[in-house]
């Protein structure tokens, strides 16, 4: 079948908008999502800077959501036609990480994930011209009007939700929330800083005022702490001189926890200075240099480690975080501005200027 996807076919050049032909139909525990919308995060822009580890061309795109159009069927294949369906991200659902509930982990995440697709998958998305394309990044590449997966990353939803905003509670709202909720576990009366008000930082914060947690909020930018403000946290320019005891003293002590979305290390450091004795820190984003911890700051039993896809499993922590945008208590649909898949570059732009938080491009939608 031919369709339309946003194409990268170098790391410096835009997006291309072009047809694309996909050689197959799927196979016993896949499924053919037609895209109603598709969030872009920040993984996929760090594709241009990724030295060649990332292979283009390429169609990227990792947080689709869609309606089921095909199924390949198989013994566990629960989703059908017709069914809303949210991605994330892939997983072989067989190594001991996997089979202990902790897909993020997987022996196998950066071969699924990170490399646009399996060997065998090679010639199974081509342009118009017969050329390869990367066909499976992050077992979706959603920059697209459509996307074969894996049934294994696809969450049914209600179909009365509005699956064009779904995907990015596949990636970059799990993974600020389940940092939270699944990885602190933080509760009523706990006390958390969230370092980066972007769009994982901002799930963090919503999610952290839901668990009933009081949260202060870093940043530089003055519109991203006014909307941590909105959603529950006390906002602290990140500029702030004696940053970790304005923290300590705005939370009685010092926090429990702490969430990095920066990758910045004095911030990182301020963060462990901002933990009372026995807290934890979390990074959320990848770090690609070394990271230089000053002399006290894991001190009294603190303690720092990474955390990826918010530690969850997506079929159990994205009908929690619908149920909480029914409620009103997880309004992420504030943070995103839709684009039309023409319009990548535009999105791109925008998000890497911080003109917008999250986002979402949507195809247009052949069935309706």
């Amino acid at each position: 079948m031919r369709y339309q996807a946003a194409v990268l076919r170098s790391y410096e050049d835009p997006f291309t908008v072009e047809e694309v032909t996909l050689h197959t139909e799927p196979a016993a525990g896949e499924i053919l999502v037609e895209i109603a919308g598709c969030g872009m995060c920040r993984t996929d822009l760090a594709v241009r800077r990724s030295a060649g580890r990332s292979p283009l061309p390429a169609v990227l795109g990792h947080e689709g959501a869609g309606v089921v159009v095909r199924t390949g069927g198989g013994p566990d294949t629960t989703i059908g036609v017709g069914d809303h369906v949210v991605l994330s991200f892939d997983s072989c659902g067989h190594c001991r990480n996997c089979r202990g509930a902790a897909p993020a982990y997987c022996d196998s995440f950066a071969s699924l994930n990170l490399f646009g697709g399996r060997e065998e998958d090679a010639r199974r998305l081509t342009d118009a011209t017969g050329g390869a394309l990367a066909p499976r990044w992050f077992g979706q590449s959603s920059f697209a009007e459509y996307a074969l997966v894996p049934a294994r990353n696809a969450v049914r939803v209600d179909a009365a939700l509005p699956v064009e905003l779904l995907g990015p509670l596949g990636c970059g709202f799990l993974t600020g929330a389940g940092a939270v909720l699944n990885a602190f576990g933080a509760g009523p009366g706990d006390t958390l800083a969230v370092f980066g008000a972007g769009a994982v930082g901002l799930a963090a914060v919503m999610a952290a005022t839901a668990a009933g947690a009081v949260t202060v909020a870093v940043d530089r930018h003055p519109g991203r702490l006014a909307l941590a403000e909105r959603f529950g946290a006390i906002p602290l320019p990140a500029a702030t001189a004696g940053l970790p005891e304005q923290i300590r003293r705005l939370t009685e002590g010092g926090v429990q926890y702490a969430l990095d979305t920066t990758a910045s290390s004095p911030l990182i450091n301020d963060a462990l200075r901002a933990l009372r004795p026995t807290g934890s820190l979390g990074l959320a984003a990848r770090l690609h240099t070394a990271l230089p911890l000053e002399p006290g700051t894991l001190d009294r039993g603190r303690s720092i480690r990474h955390i990826c896809e918010g530690d969850a499993v997506p079929a159990l922590l994205i009908p929690r975080l619908t149920r909480l945008w029914q409620a009103g208590r997880f309004p992420f649909d504030q943070l995103i501005r839709t684009y039309p898949l023409a319009d990548i570059n535009e999105a791109e732009h925008d998000c890497d200027a911080g003109r917008v938080v999250k986002p979402v491009l949507l195809p247009e939608r052949r069935s309706r």
